[in-house]
């Protein structure tokens, strides 16, 4: 199966919120026709309206593709919409965090072949990276298939197994939050030094975010990076001795926030 397999059987998206529209963006960028995708979305944008889709309505007997993209407290809800899809030819690929292949299987049942898939909010300006997972129904054409799909809004990793993916949320999937909170306190620290409120958090937006791009565009490691701006005795290295203390900074402290990330994806997953 490829996309024009996609083009011709009609791609399903169940759900078209922050991240379905950042992909179903990315795919017409791409070439994909309008009138390939059907969207189920009980509130559909005024973006999603002038983009040609199918909304609603009777969906295609075999499409190729069906993607979940809803938020894991209406899956119950939605799912239904997609049952007449399981067991056959379509490729089933879920970004609902927190909810197994097995949930899916046993729902749609379990001859369908099933990625879960877990994005990020950069997706929003094509920097997501998206980890994949499939059972074994799914064809290695059908994860590169997948794993094209998802490269609308981003970067892609194959996992080794599904047992991964909780410690995927904690890192990638909810990384972005922490990114911003660090944003957030690193500007409130440059008022408490006396910044205009604007400028620190015009300060710590751009650093956050150049530091980022730099530490993804060059070949050193983030830990020669790191060196590279601590002079001895400087500044950097000052403020480092406060944030890299094993007990009181950020090692302990991010052990304990991506643990913690960790453990409430696995408990989700049970529920």
């Amino acid at each position: 199966m490829d996309m024009n397999d996609v083009a011709t059987r009609g791609l399903v998206l169940l759900g078209c919120g922050k991240m379905g529209s950042a992909m179903l963006a990315g795919w017409l960028r791409s070439g994909l026709p309008p009138q390939s995708v059907y969207v189920i979305d009980p509130k559909p944008s005024d973006w999603l309206n002038k983009q040609g889709v199918n909304i609603g309505g009777d969906l295609p007997d075999n499409p190729a593709i069906a993607i979940i993209a809803v938020k894991p407290q209406m899956m119950a809800e939605a799912l239904p919409d997609v049952k007449a899809l399981g067991n056959g030819q379509t490729l089933v690929i879920s970004i609902a965090a927190g909810t197994p292949i097995a949930t899916f299987e046993k729902i749609l049942g379990d001859q369908t072949p099933i990625v879960r898939a877990m994005p990020n909010t950069p997706a929003a300006v094509g920097r997501a990276i998206t980890a994949l997972i499939g059972n074994p129904k799914v064809k290695p054409e059908d994860m590169d298939l997948a794993e094209g799909l998802l490269w609308s809004i981003g970067q892609t990793v194959r996992l080794d197994s599904e047992d991964q993916m909780d410690a995927v949320t904690a890192v990638s999937g909810s990384g972005p939050a922490y990114v911003f909170h660090l944003i957030e306190t690193l500007a409130a620290a440059g008022e408490a030094e006396g910044l205009p409120a604007d400028l620190a958090m015009q300060l710590a937006k751009a650093t956050v975010g150049g530091a980022g791009e730099l530490a993804e565009d060059v070949d050193d490691s983030p830990t020669q990076l790191r060196v590279n701006v601590t002079s001895p005795n400087g500044t950097t290295q000052a403020a480092l001795e406060v944030l890299m203390d094993e007990e009181n900074g950020f090692p302990a402290l991010l052990r304990r926030a991506v643990a913690a990330a960790a453990n409430r994806s696995r408990e989700l997953s049970r529920e």
